[in-house]
């Protein structure tokens, strides 16, 4: 009940102080990309419960002679690149985590092809709400292997508490600040060695 009150009280205050710069964006999305603004993607939430997480969009729409969507790289635009890099694109999981879909501190949500894949082990990632930002997050980001990422999801699960969920959003801070560990290729080639298969579309699952 306390997680969820700081939940309400800090996604609130932000979304209220950052309502500017989400006004902002709203316009230099509608402006470089065109409709729809945001890219919404289901992802499995607590209890591994699907729930569809709020994202800036930063792909334009481009298909093949068949008709299915490009790959990323080559559908990704530089603004789009600029909006990742900032981080700015998750801010509209604001809006989940007054929703209650996701939390502030918690394990980032994924592919919901993940969930064929998981070891009993690494389901235990999903015992909590997902959050902006977690432990793996700010403990090397995408410059580590998908399984040292769920190897640090069930060590805050089994660790979680106020005062770790505080020290988490003060280092996201920094984290955010210097850019670490932003698209590294490893959350390419981890994928595909998670998988074991070539089930999941790895391309798409580099999108945080």
């Amino acid at each position: 009940m306390i997680k969820r009150f700081l939940d309400i009280l800090i996604a609130s205050t932000a979304f209220f102080i950052l309502l500017p710069i989400f006004l902002f964006l709203i316009f230099k999305v509608r402006k470089n990309l065109g409709s729809p603004i945001f890219f919404l993607q289901e992802r499995p939430g607590k209890n591994g419960k699907l729930f569809k997480m709020i994202k800036f969009r930063s792909m334009k729409d481009a298909f093949d002679k068949e008709g299915n969507p490009l790959p990323d790289e080559m559908r990704i635009t530089s603004f789009g690149e600029k909006l990742r890099s900032t981080t700015l694109d998750e801010m509209p999981q604001l809006i989940n985590v007054l929703k209650g879909d996701m939390s502030i501190v918690g394990p980032r949500p994924q592919m919901k092809d993940f969930l064929d894949h998981y070891t009993p082990e690494q389901m235990r990632r999903h015992e909590v709400k997902p959050g902006m930002t977690g432990l793996a997050q700010v403990s090397g980001r995408n410059n580590l292997s998908w399984e040292e990422k769920f190897e640090l999801d069930v060590k805050y699960v089994d660790n979680q508490s106020i005062f770790l969920d505080f020290k988490i959003m003060l280092k996201t801070i920094k984290v955010m600040l210097a850019k670490e560990g932003i698209n590294a290729p490893d959350q390419i080639v981890g994928a595909k060695r998670f998988s074991r298969s070539e089930s999941i579309d790895t391309k798409s699952s580099s999108i945080r």
